[in-house]
């Protein structure tokens, strides 16, 4: 049995450089540059004169544009103008029959137009981009004076984070996952291995997503060397998530892994599942709204203090999303044994006391030990709602 300290847990710094959204490359296999912004439209050209109708027309008995003619070319030009352009109405016979042939292809062709354009509406809603089904302006009511009335009202963000559907999607199911073959020796190593837990985390997590309402995606994959800046920003040895325009990225350094696990392997392996597993957490955050949401009231904080009570309730938050998830797995991948011992070790000893040098912005050990203990035995997101709990809880 290893006595030595297993690693540090993986590490996020919400609101902080992390958060930045400057272009990156990831080792070898790096994230692509973020877009550019939309530019604005520019100021339209001048209106352009209508055009103008050209020809002759009579204006009258014995007059024209194009000149004077004789009493009676006059009068026959008149004769000719009524008849063309105010003809005498046909009388309507009561007697005469309408054609039912002509009126059933009256009918069918009305139906023909119709059922064309709402063939033409089904089949343009079912190739639309969504901006159809899900417009991006509120639908509106006038009010009595004619003012527009929003028929929608914003959920809070205090709502988002303490009230989320996540809480109340249930367990996550026991995924058959096994821990990954690839030891941390080299770099490509490394990749297969992050790789192969993020397939593991996408198929816990796709089904209590999905069934709380959120539309779900599985993050994009950045390993990077110390010092290299990525979409995340510049990275320093620590495990971060950004949520950038692929649809949340986490990245993952490896240079450590190589020496840490010469020196403690039981420890190692544990430190990268439990790593990626939080930052996957992250991003679960991320599908629910509940990263939003928690970046909004950090800006709106009354003080310093009050920022990394957010943060710390965000961090706390993923580590338990991140033990839920170990919970799942614990049969098939395997927790038992040392690895088991290691794991409790990290539940237990994980802390912002460890790095005193460090803003106390994860929670201390004990309110580490108390969420992620609550979600590796529970497997359930429910009981990660940090958000809703007293502020002794998340210190």
């Amino acid at each position: 049995m290893a006595d030595q300290p297993g690693p540090k847990p993986g590490h996020f710094l919400p609101g902080g450089a992390g958060d930045s959204g400057t272009d990156g490359k990831a080792a070898e296999r790096g994230a692509a540059p973020l877009a550019a912004p939309t530019p604005r439209l520019s100021k339209a050209a001048e209106d352009e004169a209508a055009p103008q109708l050209r020809g002759s027309r009579v204006d009258g008995p014995g007059q024209s544009r194009l000149g004077s003619t004789s009493a009676q070319d006059s009068a026959a030009a008149a004769a000719a103008y009524r008849a063309v352009y105010h003809p005498d109405p046909i009388p309507f016979d009561p007697n005469k029959k309408r054609s039912k042939l002509l009126v059933a292809g009256i009918v069918a062709g009305v139906l023909l137009v119709v059922g064309g354009i709402v063939y033409a509406g089904v089949t343009v809603l079912s190739k639309s981009d969504g901006l159809l089904a899900n417009p991006l302006t509120t639908p509106s009511v006038r009010d009595e004076d004619g003012a527009p009335k929003p028929t929608r009202k914003p959920t809070a963000d205090a709502d988002v984070l303490g009230k989320n559907p996540i809480y109340t999607a249930g367990k996550l199911a026991a995924v058959k996952c096994k821990e990954p073959a690839f030891r941390p020796t080299t770099l490509d190593n490394v990749w297969s291995y992050y790789e192969a837990m993020i397939v593991c985390l996408d198929n816990a997590w796709k089904p209590v997503v999905t069934k709380a309402g959120f539309e779900f995606r599985s993050p994009k994959l950045v390993i990077f060397n110390e010092g290299q800046e990525t979409a995340c920003g510049i990275q320093e040895k620590v495990a971060s998530y950004c949520a950038d325009e692929h649809g949340g990225s986490v990245t993952m350094p490896w240079q450590d892994l190589t020496t840490d696990y010469a020196k403690n392997k039981a420890a190692t392996r544990i430190h990268m599942a439990q790593s990626i597993a939080f930052v996957y957490g992250v991003h679960v955050q991320s599908l629910a709204g509940i990263f939003e949401s928690s970046q909004n009231l950090r800006d709106q904080a009354k003080d310093k203090a009050a920022e990394l009570e957010q943060d710390r309730r965000q961090a706390l938050q993923a580590n338990c999303f991140a033990a839920a998830f170990v919970g799942a797995t614990r049969a098939s991948f395997p927790i038992k044994g040392e690895l088991e011992r290691q794991w409790t070790y990290l539940m237990t000893h994980s802390g912002d006391e460890n790095n005193k040098k460090e803003p106390r912005d994860h929670g201390s050990i004990k309110s580490h030990a108390l969420w992620m203990g609550q979600g590796f035995a529970k497997t359930d997101p429910g009981t990660c709602n940090t958000f809703g709990a007293p502020a002794a809880k998340v210190g």
